[in-house]
């Protein structure tokens, strides 16, 4: 059956409503990045780029590296946006914009998000990276799919016990990375660790500016936690999302959090754009060898 106009948005020329994007815009190994002009900081190292688009805050290039062909995207901040990205890649490569059906053959995706993110786990030092090997949803995507195949149950019913934030209605989800793209991607220079997805980077990690979070102990209840000796390592925005949405749709992902900060001990890293860069030009030569 064909999608229906409302549901499948293309524009004017033929791309994709909100990335502005044409099938064979984009290529099947895919890096996320939150900042447009994070985008920038990847590509600078390509061989070559031969498409360069965006619209709003979503900014594209597709190009080569060390002859290997890889998209870098921006999603801006937050789930709400991993789900416009991830669903209209996924429509670029398995939707005929022609027929407007959904291909019998599909092409899987690998994501690799570079990210930033926090520790609430007081021994993980700034300026270190994790892979995220589980992710924690407390921003309620994956809610409005039917997940439960693709999600970690035993996680997620533990965490939800020991939590008991149902009161609040924070009903938390768990999905894991995907195991070959995972240890394509690790090494001794990245820790393995359980991330937590937020809803937003105040009240819902915790911060107090002027206006004081409902759950008073949320970093101190979550790094007490413990799922099969593993602790949650990190907070941050994205992660639960682009694991449910890659799952779901057959795909492949990993989370690659650059800590810039340390919640427990209140450090910030004094070389920020120098350890995110470094994660970049580590990601790039794991997805070319």
């Amino acid at each position: 059956m064909a999608l229906g106009d409302s549901e499948l948005i293309l524009n004017p020329d033929g791309s994709i409503y909100h990335l502005n994007l044409l099938p064979g815009d984009i290529a099947s190994t895919i890096i996320t990045v939150g900042d447009p002009d994070r985008v920038h900081s990847v590509t600078k190292y390509f061989d070559s780029i031969g498409i360069r688009k965006g619209k709003r805050e979503f900014l594209a290039h597709t190009g080569t590296y060390k002859g290997k062909k890889i998209t870098v995207i921006s999603t801006g901040i937050g789930t709400d946006n991993v789900d416009i990205v991830f669903n209209e890649l996924d429509a670029l490569f398995n939707i005929d914009f022609t027929t407007r059906k959904i291909k019998e053959n599909k092409t899987q995706i690998d994501f690799i998000r570079i990210g930033t993110s926090g520790a609430i786990q007081a021994d993980i030092p700034v300026d270190s990276f994790i892979l995220s090997q589980s992710a924690i949803g407390l921003e309620g995507l994956l809610h409005f799919y039917n997940t439960g195949h693709v999600r970690n149950s035993k996680l997620e019913t533990q965490l939800n016990s020991y939590l008991g934030w149902d009161t609040h209605n924070i009903v938390a989800y768990a999905v894991d990375a995907d195991e070959v793209l995972k240890h394509r991607i690790l090494s001794n220079r990245i820790r393995l660790g359980i991330t937590a997805t937020n809803s937003g980077f105040y009240g819902p990690q915790g911060r107090t500016l002027r206006l004081s979070p409902k759950i008073l102990d949320f970093n101190s209840k979550l790094t007490a936690f413990t799922y099969e000796n593993q602790k949650i390592t990190n907070l941050e925005m994205e992660t639960s999302g682009i694991y449910g949405l890659a799952k779901l749709h057959g795909h492949r992902a990993v989370s690659l959090n650059a800590i810039l900060a340390n919640r427990i001990t209140g450090e910030f890293s004094s070389n920020a754009n120098k350890t995110v860069d470094s994660l970049i030009q580590y990601t790039l030569e794991k997805l070319s060898s």
